[in-house]
């Protein structure tokens, strides 16, 4: 495990750069810059990738997000703060990241597609998809070393 952890981006150069191909369409899909990062924030503190929820987190605050909203961000369903988009797209974050305890109740994805045009759900599934991928390879080859996040000048 000492060599996957210290080397893992270095021994398959093509599997990292599909992800970050992955990457650029859901950064340019449309979906407020605001939403993605509550996303990722979500999915990462469900599964627990701490070297995310530091990215995410430094990238909302950094757009204007406030610090209340993220504090609350676990507990979403009870806070008063999050538009019904935002908690249709949490709602679905939830099921999509924790599909093997339960698979996705149709009425998250109706609920969703009341709010989300049928792209718009389709980028937010891809969103869902892209931080999932990113959280289990952090977690799993423990790169990059948590806390050592800076947002690009």
């Amino acid at each position: 495990m000492a060599t996957l952890r210290n080397g893992a981006f270095r021994f398959w150069p093509d599997g990292y750069q599909a992800l970050q191909r992955l990457s650029q369409p859901v950064s340019d899909s449309g979906l407020e810059a605001e939403l993605v990062e509550l996303v990722k924030m979500r999915a990462s503190q469900i599964n627990g990738c701490s070297y995310c929820i530091d990215m995410h987190s430094k990238d909302a605050r950094a757009q204007g997000e406030s610090e209340q909203r993220l504090y609350a961000l676990s507990a979403w369903r009870e806070a008063p703060f999050f538009s019904n988009r935002e908690r249709a797209a949490l709602a679905l974050t939830e099921a999509v990241t924790l599909i093997a305890e339960d698979h996705i109740s149709q009425s998250i994805v109706d609920e969703a597609a009341t709010l989300y045009t049928p792209e718009e759900l389709t980028r937010l599934l891809y969103l869902i998809i892209e931080i999932n991928s990113w959280n289990r390879l952090a977690i799993t080859t423990g790169a990059p070393e948590p806390g050592t996040y800076s947002r690009p000048s």
